[in-house]
């Protein structure tokens, strides 16, 4: 079992510093599912990258680890609004609305599995 603990932790990290990166391959995709109501969406953008990535490299160290599960919750959080207006538009426009829409409880399991390492 610790075994698997330590393989999902790394897991973790990798999704994280994935999706850090995504932002700065892919903006647009990012921009597009911002809600309206965001205040410059290309520098929250490259923050909300810049946020990812340092968070996939601290929950690997064990004296940055609590913190950083701390800020994976708060991150998770912070962009469910973003994953609801994205699902809003995918339903708007009838494309992508299952996939927005098994992504919001995804949000649920992200964040108990952030603080199983608590």
């Amino acid at each position: 079992m610790a075994q698997i603990h330590f393989y999902s932790l790394f897991l973790m990290a990798a999704l994280y510093i994935f999706a850090g990166i995504s932002h700065f391959r892919n903006p647009t995709f990012f921009l597009k599912i911002t809600p309206t109501w965001v205040p410059a969406p290309e520098k929250v953008n490259v923050l909300v990258g810049i946020i990812e990535i340092a968070l996939g490299i601290l929950v690997l160290h064990p004296p940055t680890r609590s913190m950083a599960i701390y800020g994976i919750i708060a991150l998770l959080i912070a962009v469910f609004p973003a994953n609801i207006y994205h699902f809003q538009k995918a339903k708007k426009k009838g494309k992508h609305v299952l996939g927005t829409l098994i992504r919001l409880p995804i949000q649920g399991v992200l964040i108990w599995w952030a603080w199983s390492y608590l």
